[in-house]
């Protein structure tokens, strides 16, 4: 009989449990920073189509005299920016595909300003420290209500009449709303 020792070669458990424990921490930092980029990018995404909006509001301005009463068509809306020659289709929020908040200001039919706003998801990003933070206004004539410029609504949300407290801040009521006016 042959009595060779026989070697079994291969991982032990514990090795194969601090691999796996390995992999699932890498991935946990990958996931995490995945999350931020994509937040960040949907932020940027949001800031570049409200200035998109901002120029074909100023377009519509330049050819009517005035501001439309709404962004979007449908509604009880008078004048909408959607459809124009300057705006086929206003954009959404990239994550909740829920309209940006406007408001057309002056008085009567007469709109002569606007506010326009959007919700951004990272309370730290540096776009809401130049927003305008504007207070709410009179409206024209079939406009929605005005919003304020410090809302602290969750991020894709419309910007509120609740008001937060201006960034830079570490308040949990901390303003989310990146807004412009004209004038």
């Amino acid at each position: 009989m042959d009595h060779r020792r026989t070697s079994f070669s291969g991982f032990t458990l514990i090795e194969l449990l601090v691999v796996i424990a390995i992999i699932g921490l890498l991935s946990s930092i990958v996931l995490a920073a995945l999350t931020t980029a994509r937040t960040n990018s949907r932020d940027g995404n949001r800031v570049s189509e409200t200035r998109q909006i901002q120029y074909a509001l100023d377009e519509y301005f330049n050819e009517y005299g005035k501001y439309p009463t709404c962004l979007y068509a449908g509604g009880s809306c008078v004048t909408t920016l959607e459809g124009t020659p300057y705006m086929k289709e206003v954009p959404t929020d990239p994550l909740t595909n829920v309209g940006y908040s406007y408001a057309a200001l002056g008085s009567g039919a007469n709109c002569t300003g606007y506010h326009l706003g959007v919700s951004l998801e990272d309370k730290k990003n540096p776009a809401l420290q130049v927003g305008a933070d504007a207070p709410r206004k009179t409206v024209c004539t079939g406009s929605p209500a005005d919003f304020s410029g410090l809302s602290c609504a969750a991020g894709g949300q419309l910007c509120t009449a609740a008001a937060g407290v201006a960034q830079p801040t570490t308040s949990s009521k901390g303003e989310t709303c990146y807004d412009v006016t004209n004038p």
